[in-house]
């Protein structure tokens, strides 16, 4: 497939006016409309549904609009990372990051990878979730990820960087504010501003609320620390979260110890049978920064049977 019509296509979709579209790609409107025409054709496919005052996309034309923006996205930052290996760098390392890593361990990893590995670049993608990371990882679209196991499957390996373990993130006239520190029984019947079902900290929090008896009731879903900081600075719900995070971000919070907290790991992940030599000798310096950290150490096992 022709990346060119990838181009035409979504500037298209995006502007939903063939006018419009051509004024942006700077080209006429008659070929633009032959252009997408053509790649119907080659596809087989309508894309478009077209009318005298507005076009409007197909199931399969949403479907290319959203893959062929992230396709060109990925041709623009290839483009850029040669242009950058051409210019002199040593290489290019695309690091996905969960967005407790951001503040916590990326500061040292950055300083040191530019002292040890000069020329190095590394293109950095924060704020992003374990399964999003493992699949970027499994694509080609991420060499290294600093992401919260569990990772299922084979196709990605990781090494250990860090632990944390959960606290309790109050709103400030919340009753439990009473309490130094806090059981997890106590939280039974609270309402929970959680991360996604597919996070690997949310997986590990309902795994261990099930170990005590009662399933988290689920007041907000958050992608992000703080937007899930803020749902709990409302009033509407707590939060269990990473002791990465266990700082006063707003006057409106308040954090408690959980006794025998479920530890969250943060580990550096790569994809099995990488033979780059640029991921092994910055994962030679992970191993360096946290001498103590580079094994995988026990977990929670998940429940065989756990409650609806």
């Amino acid at each position: 497939m022709d990346t060119r019509l990838i181009r035409y296509f979504v500037a298209v979709a995006e502007e939903r006016h063939f006018g419009r579209a051509a004024a942006r790609l700077h080209i006429a409107q008659p070929p633009l409309s032959q252009q997408i025409k053509q790649l119907e054709e080659t596809l087989n496919t309508q894309l478009l549904i077209r009318t005298t005052r507005k076009v409007e996309l197909t199931n399969a034309g949403e479907l290319l609009l959203t893959r062929g923006r992230i396709l060109l996205e990925e041709l623009e930052q290839l483009s850029r990372d040669v242009r950058t290996v051409g210019d002199g760098a040593l290489g290019v390392l695309r690091l996905g990051s969960t967005g407790s890593a951001t503040s916590r361990i990326m500061p040292k990893l950055i300083e040191s990878s530019s002292q040890q590995m000069p020329g190095l670049q590394l293109n950095v993608q924060g704020e992003m979730l374990t399964p999003q990371m493992v699949e970027g990882l499994v694509e080609g679209r991420l060499d290294l990820a600093i992401l919260r196991p569990p990772v299922r499957g084979t196709e990605v390996d990781y090494m250990l960087l860090d632990r944390d373990h959960l606290a309790v993130a109050l709103p400030l006239d919340h009753p439990l504010c009473a309490y130094e520190e806090l059981d997890l029984e106590q939280l039974a019947g609270e309402k929970f501003i959680c991360y996604p079902p597919s996070s690997a900290v949310n997986s590990i929090i309902v795994d261990s609320c099930r170990r005590v008896g009662f399933v988290p009731r689920v007041a907000q879903v958050a992608s992000e620390t703080s937007t899930l900081l803020t749902f709990v600075a409302a009033g509407l719900g707590i939060g269990l979260l990473p002791t990465t995070h266990y700082l006063p971000h707003s006057n409106r919070i308040t954090f408690r110890p959980l006794r025998n907290a479920p530890a969250v790991d943060l580990a550096i992940a790569w994809r099995a049978g990488n033979e780059s030599a640029l991921v092994r000798n910055f994962l030679e310096l992970c191993k360096e920064l946290f001498p103590a950290k580079n094994t995988v150490e026990e977990r929670l096992e998940p429940l065989e049977n756990p409650a609806d």
